[in-house]
């Protein structure tokens, strides 16, 4: 499965009922430019009603973007917390190093 931007950070993919193009085309320029440097991969809806609220709520373009430069950090901690996809290596038991739990070869034996 492509996961494009997404990566391994565990957050769900969903589908779009409407051109996404269309939609970002017809976002405020601010926003815009907010998005284009954004490190996650925002829809224009969850975009354009998470800047709306925030402009009702912190009374200015600069502070509604600020807020969402902090929804955008705590997203991105939650999918730190959260285990990548089944694909990575199991981690070593509590206590041990990730080398502690191969042996090392014999010296002179590579």
């Amino acid at each position: 499965m492509r996961t494009g931007n997404l990566g391994a950070a565990g957050l769900k993919r969903r589908l779009r009922a409407r051109d996404p193009m269309w939609a970002y085309d017809r976002l405020p320029a601010p926003l815009r430019r907010w998005l284009s440097e954004a490190a996650l991969p925002w829809s224009p809806a969850s975009a354009a009603r998470a800047f709306a609220r925030a402009l009702r709520e912190e009374g200015g373009e600069a502070a509604a973007l600020a807020r969402l430069d902090r929804i955008e950090r705590a997203t991105l901690a939650r999918a730190a917390l959260t285990p990548p996809s089944s694909a990575a290596a199991p981690s070593p038991p509590p206590g041990r190093s990730p080398s502690a739990a191969r042996p090392s070869p014999e010296p002179g034996r590579i």
